[in-house]
């Protein structure tokens, strides 16, 4: 009766590891298929577009340029090529929308992964070079990342600039001694050989962002 037993206790812990295999199974399966979308999956133009990312068809080449960073060196296309850039065009002296931008830029930044953050860089290329001198700017980006990047120049240069990357804006007279500057609130992509791959378009979702520009990545290298 006692070894009746004992092969009964026995059955029972057999079934019981059996089951805790099958789910640790099933368990390391389904992570690997959800790490798999989340990394390798490449989205097609109508989703990147209902995540807010429009790609252009063929990358667009754009001049040259020459802006001074927040550290007061010069910040040229150079500075764009052999990584993955995204510029937001605004100012610091921009009550709302530039602020907000800022702040959803480094959650996404963030939530890359260390490889991917040494892929992606984030510039604030502002639109009011009167105001924003390169200790002001290197104050602003650092509140919002320490590694993100803060420019501007001459308003000839800030034009054309706009023009190529299809990002307009203008100055608007407040008062006498007052001004603000109405602008696009794109985010331009663009991609490691210098040229003008996108941009993604407001409202920003931070994940949308990552699981879009990983899509743009991969989609780019796999044509190389």
């Amino acid at each position: 009766m006692q070894g009746l037993i004992m092969s009964e206790k026995l059955g029972k812990k057999g079934i019981r590891n059996t089951l805790l295999g099958v789910l640790v199974f099933i368990s390391l399966v389904m992570l690997a298929f959800v790490n798999k979308i989340n990394t390798d999956h490449i989205l097609t133009h109508q989703e990147l577009m209902d995540n807010g990312a429009i790609i252009l068809d063929t990358p667009r080449k754009f001049s040259g340029f020459e802006l001074i960073d927040q550290n007061a060196q010069p910040f040229s296309i150079k500075n764009l090529q052999d990584r993955w850039t995204l510029l937001f065009f605004g100012f610091t002296h921009c009550p709302d929308i530039c602020p907000t931008t800022m702040a959803t830029a480094a959650t996404f930044y963030s939530s890359l992964s260390a490889i991917d953050q040494n892929k992606v860089q984030i510039a604030l290329i502002s639109l009011d070079p009167d105001r924003d001198t390169p200790e002001k700017l290197s104050q602003y980006v650092a509140y919002f990342n320490k590694d993100f990047i803060g420019a501007s120049g001459s308003k000839y240069v800030l034009m054309s600039l706009g023009v190529q990357l299809n990002v307009p804006y203008s100055r608007v007279t407040l008062d006498d001694e007052n001004y603000t500057i109405d602008h696009s609130g794109n985010i331009v992509i663009i991609n490691p050989y210098g040229h003008y791959h996108g941009f993604f378009r407001p409202p920003f979702d931070p994940e949308k962002m990552r699981v879009s520009l990983n899509s743009i990545m991969l989609a780019f290298e796999k044509h190389q």
